[in-house]
């Protein structure tokens, strides 16, 4: 699996309406056949800072997505709405997917 996550910082102005924005590459990657997940949270320490954590199936699966049109179509836009230039961990990892936390889960109360 391609392990990928990528902290955008955001200019103020557009902070709160990154998500709508991002939202058509959002779903065009999600209904690529190679992503397993894609998912959006925000920053609680840093200010208009949003975490983007992406799973694909295998590397060619992840050269498909950034051939996408739709990966290109936000390539294209994405550096108005920045503040910075983006970090990001892409790594192979041998897992398929999300798994059970072992040293965690509900109590029964």
């Amino acid at each position: 699996m391609i392990f990928i996550v990528v902290k955008f910082t955001i200019r103020p102005e557009y902070s709160e309406r990154w998500l709508d924005a991002v939202s058509e590459f959002t779903e065009g990657t999600r209904s690529e056949p190679g992503n397993l997940f894609f998912e959006w949270s925000k920053s609680v320490e840093v200010p208009h800072q949003y975490v983007l954590v992406e799973g694909f199936a295998s590397q060619e699966a992840g050269e498909q997505h950034v051939n996408s049109a739709h990966f290109k179509a936000a390539m294209n836009w994405m550096p108005d709405y920045i503040a910075t230039t983006p970090e990001i961990i892409n790594a192979q990892i041998p897992n398929e997917g999300w798994a059970k936390m072992g040293e965690l889960s509900p109590s029964n109360a």
